[in-house]
């Protein structure tokens, strides 16, 4: 599919939901090794005895980056024998416009990734898509993290 083509069919999805992702759990030996992983461990995250005692959620709670470093994966990027468009021959995360965290996300909970197609630009010599991201936990009402998303999309 050459880069035009693809700019017409992405076009007509703007304002749509592009992907929902399936559930996945975030169990305490994940979010430890994100604590490993960038050096934050707080014991809401990484000591459920005193999350149980002391902490508002009563339960240890997953990162809000942990939960945000999984939108490639939740958004379906990372295996490469399914593109999302053909001829598409690299995905590049181009960065985050605005990122909130409005509910925790409990260990041992699921999580899904929602995304609604925003924008679609050309640029020299990619697609520029800007969707919003929401992470919704079972059985929550708010979402854990609402981002809007920049990827490119080299053919």
């Amino acid at each position: 599919m050459s880069i035009e083509a693809a700019l017409a069919e992405i076009e007509s999805q703007v304002g749509q939901t592009t992907h929902v992702s399936e559930w996945m759990t975030i169990d305490q030996a994940q979010v430890n090794a994100f604590a490993g992983a960038t050096h934050d461990h707080q014991w809401i995250h990484v000591d459920p005895e005193r999350a149980r005692a002391e902490s508002p959620f009563g339960t240890p709670v997953a990162h809000g980056f942990l939960t945000l470093s999984l939108v490639p994966c939740l958004r379906g990027l990372v295996d490469a024998s399914k593109p999302l468009f053909p001829g598409v021959k690299n995905v590049i995360n181009y960065g985050l416009n605005k990122v909130r965290f409005p509910a925790p996300v409990p260990v041992d909970a699921r999580i899904r990734g929602n995304f609604t197609l925003s924008s679609v630009s050309q640029k020299p010599d990619a697609l520029e898509l800007v969707e919003v991201f929401s992470a919704e936990v079972e059985g929550q009402e708010r979402p854990a993290c609402v981002a809007e998303t920049i990827m490119r999309l080299y053919f």
